[in-house]
């Protein structure tokens, strides 16, 4: 069977910059997988996300017993998680007898699961003054606090994410970033890019280092960022990224391997951070950072960008 345009399915790839086509029949199961990752950031359990697949896909009405004798989940199981659908606005209940239950189209549910996120996130909004409010009521202990010194672990991209817009934010006078190829593709898809971008046109100097590749490239002419070196040791690429402000606190990205969860499941690598305030840990990591900096030339190399091919 040919590679024709109705058998390929165009797919972003983030490790490419671009997109890529893969077969309809050998995708899908990637595709799925896509699919259930995306929709477990709203909260939803698996079997949850399976079953709304399964009558999203399905395109008619189910009796609970096939859907639970069609992907083994216990019916007592498959009928509580049905009512739970259904009260999140994912599906809609028939009345006949026996009840069937139907999915609604994909692009609604979507609209639902992103609608109920902005409106828990509107009311945490809402009720932050009042919170404020009432904290600020308790009795203070004023015990001539002292800033411990002290480590954190971070797992995962959200948790990250929020720690390093966080540093971002309360920067005063200087920001430095170390960002091989892996750490700037993250720091890109994480949105911290952009607050890169945004605290640069204050008047606080933000310094990026990463290595030269087209793909970097790519993704700090995006930034426009006024101060920019790329590093020409080959050794750089296999460093984890970190971030240091004012001199006194660091974020040190690390990596583990990839996590096998299974043939139906795709293979995760798993994403750590390490944050510390501890003086001379962020001095070893910005000394350097800064002789990297002092040491490279100015500019970038005089290497054209490839064209991403599709």
């Amino acid at each position: 069977m040919g590679r024709t345009s109705e058998n390929l399915v165009a797919m972003y790839d983030q490790n490419v910059v671009g997109q890529k086509f893969i077969m309809k029949d050998k995708g899908s199961h990637k595709s799925l997988r896509i699919i259930e990752d995306a929709f477990e950031k709203f909260d939803l359990s698996k079997n949850e996300i399976r079953i709304f697949l399964f009558l999203a896909r399905s395109g008619f009405p189910r009796k609970a017993r096939d859907i639970s004798d069609s992907l083994s989940i216990h019916r007592t199981e498959t009928y509580r998680i049905l009512r739970t659908l259904e009260r999140r606005g994912l599906i809609s209940s028939m009345f006949e007898k026996p009840m069937k239950f139907l999915a609604v189209p994909f692009d609604e549910a979507m609209d639902h699961l992103i609608e109920a996120k902005r409106t828990k996130i509107d009311l945490l909004e809402r009720e932050k003054k009042d919170l404020l409010n009432l904290w600020s009521s308790f009795p203070k202990f004023d015990r001539g606090y002292i800033q411990k010194k002290g480590f954190q672990v971070l797992e995962g991209k959200e948790q990250i994410a929020l720690k390093s817009k966080e540093m971002l934010r309360a920067a005063e006078r200087e920001i430095d970033v170390l960002a091989p190829e892996s750490a700037l593709m993250l720091f890109y898809h994480w949105g911290i890019t952009d607050e890169l971008e945004e605290t640069s046109r204050t008047p606080i100097e933000v310094r990026l280092m990463t290595d030269y590749s087209s793909k970097n490239r790519f993704f700090v002419e995006k930034m426009q960022l006024p101060q920019v070196k790329y590093v020409r040791a080959p050794d750089i690429r296999d460093l984890p990224g970190f971030i240091t402000y004012d001199q006194t606190q660091v974020l040190l990205c690390l990596k583990e391997n990839a996590v096998d969860n299974g043939p139906e499941r795709q293979k995760k690598q798993r994403i750590h951070a390490l944050w510390t305030n501890y003086g001379p840990f962020v001095k070893i990591l910005r000394t350097f950072f800064l002789q990297l900096w002092n040491t490279e030339p100015a500019g970038p190399m005089p290497m054209p960008i490839k064209e991403q091919t599709i």
